[in-house]
């Protein structure tokens, strides 16, 4: 199996469990939202604890690390607090989009085909599109949460590139990144929240989140950022929501509506045109 063939299945890892968290996250909605995920990112550090010594990685590695993860959830969860929830999720997405468009900026060498663009302004729309159904009205008073929501695309998209750009260390640092940033998240808990009191159901849950999106998919998003091409893991990135709306109707949390179609075929069609090598797609065509 070829380097990026390995990338895109530990993409898609990554994307099916984060897919998951709307499904799984359902009996945990009326925890504080910093509770969650400092306990969820504390658990999920665990994953990696028997190789603690190989958290020890250079600093300007484990402060990108501590930024994306920390500063995502900062960003999102002040994102929710201060716009509506279905306009703030749209916004978040663009960071497949912002992957795709930063890479010649950040990672030198690397160039984008018209493929690569169109494919994921296509995925995003496609993405926006299943999230809200077709409706999406901006208001200005909502406007920081729209802004704090851009700020959490920007940082996962910057953080993961840099992932790419800088020192190549073990996956298993990501332990070490985890943990921090659960301390934060929890720090701000216990500063700006109400006190949680969880159900046996309820931690029972925060296992689970912590182990697999809040763990094992930073582990696998780690090594696909390694292995793969930033421009064609990024167009897949878009296939998040689609993912986590299929779970949500398989559970029976949710229905798909009549643009549902319409937006499943925008995303698998921008992430397969953004997945081909650049120069793949012809430009005559838009002279057409």
């Amino acid at each position: 199996m070829t380097k990026m063939n390995q990338a895109m299945l530990y993409a898609l890892a990554a994307i099916a469990m984060w897919a998951s968290v709307a499904t799984l996250s359902a009996l945990t909605h009326a925890l504080p939202p910093f509770f969650v995920a400092g306990v969820g990112l504390m658990l999920g550090s665990l994953l990696t604890i028997r190789r603690v010594g190989e958290w020890r990685v250079p600093v300007k590695v484990f402060a990108n690390g501590v930024y994306g993860i920390f500063g995502f959830y900062f960003f999102l969860f002040n994102a929710y607090r201060l716009a509506p929830v279905m306009e703030a999720t749209v916004l978040s997405y663009v960071w497949p989009l912002l992957m795709v468009l930063l890479s010649p900026l950040v990672l030198p060498g690397t160039r984008l085909g018209v493929n690569h663009i169109l494919g994921s302004l296509v995925g995003f729309a496609g993405a926006a599109l299943i999230v809200t159904g077709g409706k999406l009205s901006l208001s200005m008073a909502a406007m920081p949460g729209y802004l704090m929501a851009l700020g959490a695309a920007v940082v996962w998209a910057s953080y993961s590139l840099f992932t790419r750009r800088l020192p190549a260390c073990s996956d298993n640092s990501v332990g070490g990144f985890c943990l921090i940033s659960g301390l934060l998240a929890l720090g701000l808990h216990f500063a700006i929240e109400p006190a949680a009191h969880p159900t046996a159901i309820q931690w029972l849950m925060l296992l689970v989140l912590g182990l697999l999106p809040m763990g094992a998919a930073f582990l696998c998003w780690n090594r696909a950022m390694k292995l793969g091409d930033p421009r064609q893991t990024g167009a897949l990135g878009n296939a998040t929501p689609l993912l986590s709306t299929l779970m949500l109707v398989a559970s029976g949390q949710a229905a798909l509506n009549s643009s549902a179609a319409l937006a499943v075929a925008m995303i698998v069609g921008g992430a397969a045109l953004g997945s081909l090598p650049a120069g793949r797609l012809p430009l005559n065509w838009l002279r057409a």
